[in-house]
């Protein structure tokens, strides 16, 4: 028998590994990160349960000007639509105050919600190893730890042909402009790339966030089918804001992922929302 070869991103056990922490944070970021700590405390007070970076920031990669500042914050009690205005009112002050980043987007969630049985190999990995604590208690300390298997792989991406519907309605409802499909663009590379990472995630035996070893992974056991992720994790660093590449996504390289995907893992456990 072939031994499974084990890739990076995990640590000597073979679990996966978190990826960030704030001592990679660049330079630039840090009067960001900074910022953004003291006006969340501000801004949710006692709501905050616990908050964290994710991304490209605290993976130490990110592109000066270039990059957004992803958080993820924790509440003790489900958001309300105030804390979702809250939260977006703070990305648009964080984006216009610091040249350093290019956008914002603020995750929200109840503290019940992730660590409910239901999000323990979705939200809870993706706290557990892709999220870095700012403020509060780690939630991780009360997760189990992660295995590149296929529970994770089905759980994580395994809802893509539920995604589709509404991916075709984001697409027919934007503006006929090439600047507002760009956004459009990015999103959806990055997530199919993701997807067709964790379609094959289990036999990789390993992790990573990068979008072109994520690709050239996928790639290995898909010929047929790497030059589109190939294609796509350029896009989701470098979109433009064609059209075709949209259908392409709904019409051919979307429904094949949510199909061979369904074949490989089953479909995710379905969500209330």
């Amino acid at each position: 028998m072939t031994e499974t070869v084990r890739r990076p991103g995990l640590d000597a056990q073979g679990y996966i590994a978190r990826e960030g922490s704030l001592a990679r944070v660049p330079p630039d970021y840090r009067p960001v990160v900074a910022a953004a700590r003291d006006r969340l405390l501000d801004v949710f007070g006692a709501r905050l349960h616990s908050a964290y970076l994710y991304g490209s920031i605290p993976r130490g990669t990110a592109r000066v000007g270039r990059s957004d500042l992803d958080l993820l914050l924790i509440l003790r009690e489900e958001p309300t639509e105030v804390d979702r205005t809250d939260a977006r009112a703070l990305d648009e002050a964080l984006d216009k105050e610091f040249w350093q980043i290019d956008g914002g987007g603020t995750l929200l969630v109840g503290r019940e919600r992730a660590l409910s049985e239901l999000e323990r190999y979705d939200l809870g990995w993706f706290v557990a190893c892709l999220c870095t604590p700012l403020i509060g208690e780690d939630l991780a300390e009360h997760l189990p730890r992660y295995r590149p298997d296929s529970l994770l792989a089905r759980e994580t991406n395994g809802d893509l042909a539920l995604l589709l519907p509404r991916w075709r309605e984001r697409i027919a409802d934007a503006e006929d402009t090439e600047a507002a499909r760009r956004p459009l663009v990015r999103f959806m590379s990055r997530h199919l790339v993701r997807t067709g990472f964790t379609l094959v995630m289990p036999r990789w035996n390993g992790w990573t966030s990068d979008l072109h070893e994520m690709a050239e992974a996928f790639g290995g056991h898909y010929p047929e089918r790497a030059e589109q992720l190939r294609a796509a994790a350029v896009l989701g660093y470098e979109p433009t804001g064609d059209a075709d590449v949209l259908r392409s996504y709904v019409d051919d390289l979307g429904p094949w992922l949510a199909e061979e995907y369904a074949r490989v893992h089953g479909i995710k456990a379905p969500r209330p929302d």
